[in-house]
């Protein structure tokens, strides 16, 4: 497991108040015209996790925003389940028209295909990446009422009391997850990995005092840092703005091959046309380059990335190849 580096993790943005912040702001996009009538309905964005987590959060972001841009609403679908792969097998096999679309991550798309026998979808093969919409680290957070300090004071105990504290993650094999278990390997920092069907779950139980720790996207918790009613211990990328600027690094805490790193993007069935996809890369960008919405994904924990398909189709693809070493490494395996 010590040859587990440079790894890319993650999830982002603050779910209800980010939507309800950008639904009260003044309209300011500048309309695209339509291309060979497209698009001429609303869209669908399909969110593979259940609501209250990062990638809910994100997708409303951009949902929000996107209908002053492409004149069409633009509706977030949430549809959770199976670690991401309900959701995204349905858009996999969705009419490859540009009006249903996917926002999917790291552990989906670059874990599932390794870690599941049969996830239900190739993430190459089925998909058009459209743009990678941002990257973070994740954090290690835990209530405000926890008795950590540090990180270092969490770690002590785990390791003197292996599988006392328990730490929640979004779900079995996500990034979040595979963090635990480069700690308990690498490290001796043994926790108990309670899963959940999404960040939002797990957040509640964190709260409610039903497990100790809670790995996940700093999108995810933001929120909660900000409102005093969690504490961030480490986060494990350097990549870290807002309410994360401040806090430490696991590899500055001198823990080795821990740097995870994560992004959010936005994913075409495979057959869409291209100037489709064009045109969506094209709307999208122009929301995530609008200013209040590259502050509510800064102040997330987040850097917007916005970038072209063609460099988020090589994105995915490194990140696969490195994610699938990992997995393997890691013996971690859901049938």
């Amino acid at each position: 497991m010590s040859r587990i580096k440079h790894v890319l993790a993650s999830t982002f943005a603050t779910a209800t108040v980010a939507a309800f912040a950008l639904a009260t702001t003044p309209a300011t996009a500048q309309p695209l015209a339509p291309v060979g009538g497209y698009p001429s309905q609303p869209l669908r964005f399909v969110s593979p996790f259940p609501a209250g987590g990062g990638n809910d959060a994100i997708t409303r972001i951009v949902t929000t925003r996107l209908g002053e841009v492409l004149g069409q609403t633009a509706v977030t679908d949430n549809r959770g389940g199976a670690g991401g792969n309900i959701g995204t097998r349905l858009v996999a096999e969705a009419k490859p028209d540009g009006y249903t679309l996917l926002t999917s991550q790291v552990s989906v798309m670059a874990v599932n295909p390794t870690l599941y026998g049969a996830p239900g979808f190739d993430p190459v093969k089925n998909f058009t990446p459209v743009t990678q919409i941002n990257a973070a680290p994740l954090a290690i957070v835990v209530a405000a009422n926890a008795p950590w300090q540090t990180f270092a004071e969490l770690a002590a105990q785990a390791k003197a009391q292996p599988q006392k504290i328990t730490f929640a993650t979004p779900g079995n094999g996500t990034l979040s997850h595979l963090v635990g278990v480069v700690l308990d390997k690498d490290s001796g920092v043994t926790l108990q990995h309670v899963p959940y069907k999404g960040a939002g779950p797990a957040i509640n139980d964190l709260l409610g005092g039903q497990v100790n720790v809670l790995i996940t996207s700093t999108a995810s918790v933001a929120g909660f840092i900000q409102g005093g009613r969690m504490r961030a211990l480490a986060v494990t990328s350097p990549r870290r703005l807002g309410v994360f600027a401040k806090v430490p690094t696991l590899e500055e805490l001198g823990y080795r091959n821990a740097r995870f790193e994560d992004w959010y993007g936005v994913f075409a069935p495979a057959g869409t046309p291209p100037e489709r996809v064009a045109y969506l890369n094209r709307a999208i960008v122009q929301v995530l380059q609008m200013p209040e919405v590259v502050k509510l994904i800064n102040d997330g924990g987040s850097d917007v990335v916005a970038s072209k398909p063609d460099a988020f189709a090589v994105q995915l693809k490194a990140d696969i190849a490195r994610w699938s070493h990992i997995v393997k490494l890691s013996g971690a395996r859901m049938d």
